[in-house]
């Protein structure tokens, strides 16, 4: 089971490299500028996502830190997940929670150190997944702030539905 997290996270991984150098010709201008509906640029919602995935594993660590007796993977998690990820597919407009909202995006920055801040956000999960216990392994740890506790694996699956509804926003905007 671990074996396949660290798979999962390595082809994650590789998704956000592939935004991330689609992104890097260009400016920090162009990546900074708002769309007209006064949504976020295209490097708030960079930032949006590297966020979300450091406060992830932020709470992640904390919960451990606290616990160890997590509850095994069940129908109701695979439920939630499936029900998270579709939502992420329709044409609705979510709140970004509140630590990761608008409040919290800068208003411009580099896509140099933003690029930085999300290739360490996935190192850091990397060597998460790498020297986690295998008895986690199907365990649910992490807690989505609306879908609830899911495994890891239900984790990166939303994590890759997020990217790439994302992605699809930030190309919408003309870039």
């Amino acid at each position: 089971m671990k074996q396949t997290i660290l798979f999962r996270n390595l082809n994650y991984s590789a998704k956000v490299q592939s935004l991330l150098d689609s992104l890097s010709s260009y400016s920090d201008e162009q990546l900074n500028k708002k769309p007209a509906d006064g949504g976020w640029s295209p490097i708030q919602i960079l930032h949006h996502l590297a966020m979300s995935e450091e406060l992830s594993l932020a709470y992640t660590r904390k919960k451990m830190g606290f616990s160890s007796d997590f509850e095994d993977n069940n129908l109701a998690a695979w439920a939630r997940s499936l029900l998270l990820r579709i939502s992420l597919h329709l044409p609705v407009r979510y709140a970004a929670p509140p630590a990761i909202d608008t409040d919290n995006l800068p208003v411009f920055a580099t896509f140099t150190d933003t690029r930085v801040k999300w290739e360490q956000a996935r190192a850091d999960w990397t060597q998460f997944f790498e020297q986690m216990p295998d008895a986690l392994a199907n365990k649910l740890v992490y807690k989505h702030p609306r879908a609830g506790r899911v495994t890891w694996l239900q984790m990166l699956s939303f994590f890759n539905t997020h990217l790439e509804r994302h992605r699809r926003q930030i190309f919408r905007q003309g870039l």
